[in-house]
């Protein structure tokens, strides 16, 4: 009897445990997926519009952009509204994507600088960083290839330096302030070819 209780116990303690690790993962998904990216999905209409030369409709695409545009230049001093006018206007398919890849860039260190920002919490600055990487893999094709291995390198060295909660204070590492700086300033570096 007294193992059949003791089984009993250890079961629970089990389905509980599950039900901590199960409910922590999917709460990590789920505010890790939360919200729409607008300048990723901006992007892919733009570039789309620009392969069938069709520049009303990129215009349509970089319209909708309009609030990303003014948070730069109002938050970040980064006018690019200006330059994306004006190759609009000149019909500069190539002009367009080169102010969008800057647009990208200028997401991938808002998103470090928020992650730097939020080191003290682990969650926060781990999507920041995730966030800057799903900006930074629409760039690495247009890296050379020095500068797409350092990125590589860089953005996951930032991911190591933000540190690890670890699983009930297992694997437990501390943020790295000083390696974020380093490693973010090498991916900084190694994207600001395209800019």
């Amino acid at each position: 009897m007294k193992l059949t209780n003791f089984t009993c116990v250890l079961r629970t303690c089990l389905v509980v445990l599950l039900g901590l690790v199960v409910s922590t993962s999917s709460h990590a998904y789920s505010y890790a997926a939360a919200g729409k990216e607008p300048v990723i999905d901006g992007r892919e209409a733009i570039m789309q519009a620009l392969a069938v030369d069709d520049f009303a409709a990129a215009k349509v695409a970089v319209d909708g952009l309009h609030e990303e545009f003014t948070y730069l230049l109002n938050e970040h001093q980064v006018d690019l509204q200006t330059p994306m006018a004006l190759a609009l206007a000149e019909k500069d398919a190539a002009k367009v994507e080169a102010v969008m890849d800057r647009v990208v860039i200028e997401e991938i260190i808002r998103r470090l600088d928020g992650a730097e920002k939020n080191l003290g919490d682990y969650q926060v600055a781990k999507v920041l960083v995730v966030k800057s990487k799903l900006f930074l893999d629409l760039i690495m094709p247009k890296l050379d290839e020095a500068n797409r291995q350092q990125a590589t390198t860089a953005i996951q060295g930032v991911l190591q330096a933000i540190g690890n909660p670890g699983v009930f204070g297992v694997g437990q590492a501390p943020a790295d302030p000083a390696a974020f700086e380093q490693q973010r300033e090498l991916l900084i570096g190694a994207i600001g070819q395209l800019k």
